[in-house]
């Protein structure tokens, strides 16, 4: 049997859910409608016909979810603001939505909590999208006038921000295959709309700097692909390559080395018009960040030929990974958390956290009222030793933030697949600390993983 491994002292331990995933209360305080409000009240976009207007009641019930989480010993939580709460047609500031966030900040740091404020969860206000959203250029300015609100409201409690949450999932998933709000199936509109994130964070960081205290970190989080081809042939090897400049490198590259890849204003990809991409776009976009957050779920394989398209792309096709998988259907191999780690470190050189790892599970209740996750725990613990064999390696990994606090609205997925260390019971919204929040507080409690 091993011993136990131990994290470094301040190793940021953390959890983390999004507004509308977990709010509810779409109608109260002044909110609008956001585009994941429109999507899920669409027939045929969610599964079981769920939408987010109740979820978790997080909108009436934070003062008690907070009280858990400080419960759980957990030292930091990332939350996400809702742009149709704050600013419910995009531009003006609804002064109730604002104090809701003003409450919870306060709210975390009353019970010793680190407020980590992600901005963009994908919630789009639906008016925005009324104008083009992500794919009009002015949502640059729109999202920077939004940040610039929220910085100077919390700017003095809340120590990190980040930008974007997964700007691949708003470009491809909502514009390309259609699963994701606004439900657009154009692949060739992703990159414009790509470019249109990159903008906006770049030019949100920017403006935050001068309106928050110096000491503030600033990100973003993506949920980068860790990919590997089917086989040894060179046409998956170049289909991997291709995979990786449209799912990683067109975020990696302007934010931290400020420009596209080649390969994808060359000529080389099916889209050859880049004349979105303005003089200075790609200085704008690289404005400095303190960590990247590092969203990790599986890893992918590709190849040359397959059953369905890689999202955005014209010749990377998905193929099988044998081995476990979760009830996602998504393969297990914590390995691959430790090979993107490194390779974001060894190729861009930044500080990262890992600001969501998790997996979806059964999730039964037993007759003792209580969620045995055992899967859960297993993948948690996995992945929590990838992320120390990266730091082995060298690599720069600062925190971690289990997804998710507490089950919740599944985006696509309704309220079918649960990804908490928190039960809910939706007819009652109790919720419940599952055998996985449990192993997670020894953990941080300890700054160490149990021995195997």
């Amino acid at each position: 049997m091993s011993t136990s491994r131990s994290f470094p002292p301040g190793f940021v331990w953390g959890t983390a859910a999004a507004a509308y995933q977990i709010e509810g209360a779409v109608a109260e305080g002044g909110r609008a409608p956001s585009i994941w409000d429109t999507f899920s009240h669409t027939a045929g976009k969610i599964d079981g016909g769920d939408n987010g207007d109740i979820a978790c009641d997080h909108f009436h019930r934070w003062p008690t979810d907070l009280d858990l989480i400080a419960e759980l010993g957990i030292a930091a939580y990332r939350f996400s603001v809702s742009w149709s709460r704050v600013m419910p047609d995009g531009r003006t500031v609804n002064a109730e939505g604002v104090e809701f966030y003003d409450r919870l900040v306060d709210g975390l740091l009353e019970r010793g909590i680190q407020p980590l404020m992600t901005l963009y969860h994908w919630d789009l206000p639906q008016a925005l999208e009324d104008e083009g959203g992500w794919l009009n250029r002015d949502i640059a300015d729109r999202f920077t006038d939004y940040a610039l609100t929220m910085g100077k409201v919390v700017g003095d409690r809340t120590p990190a921000v980040t930008t974007l949450n997964e700007p691949w999932c708003s470009a491809y998933l909502g514009y390309a295959t259609g699963e994701h709000a606004p439900g657009l199936t154009d692949p060739s509109k992703s990159y414009p709309v790509a470019h249109h994130l990159n903008l906006a964070h770049g030019r949100a960081v920017t403006a935050l700097r001068g309106v928050m205290p110096a000491e503030t970190e600033f990100s973003v989080t993506l949920n980068l692909h860790q990919l590997e081809p089917a086989s040894l042939s060179e046409a998956d090897a170049e289909a991997t390559r291709h995979a990786d400049a449209v799912a990683n490198r067109i975020f990696l590259d302007p934010m931290l080395r400020g420009r596209y890849p080649d390969e994808l204003i060359d000529g080389t990809s099916h889209l050859t018009d880049w004349s979105f991409v303005h003089d200075g776009d790609e200085a704008e976009i690289a404005a400095p960040i303190d960590f990247l957050g590092v969203n990790y779920y599986a890893p992918a394989r590709i190849s040359a030929d397959g059953e369905y398209l890689w999202p955005g792309t014209y010749r990377a096709f998905g193929a099988p990974i044998p081995g476990p998988k979760t009830i996602m259907n998504w393969p297990i191999r914590p390995s691959g958390l430790t090979d993107l780690l490194v390779r974001v470190h060894e190729e861009y050189g930044v500080p990262m956290m890992v600001t969501e790892n998790g997996c979806a599970a059964p999730d039964l209740v037993g007759a003792d009222g209580i969620v045995h996750d055992d899967d859960r725990i297993a993948y948690l613990d996995g992945h929590l030793h990838a992320v120390l064999d990266a730091m082995d390696s060298g690599a720069d990994v600062r925190g971690y933030y289990v997804w998710t606090f507490m089950d919740n609205f599944e985006w696509a997925w309704g309220y079918a697949k649960r990804f908490g260390i928190v039960h809910v019971d939706y007819d009652t919204l109790v919720r419940t600390p599952k055998d996985s929040a449990r192993w997670y507080q020894s953990v941080v409690a300890n700054n160490a993983l149990p021995s195997r």
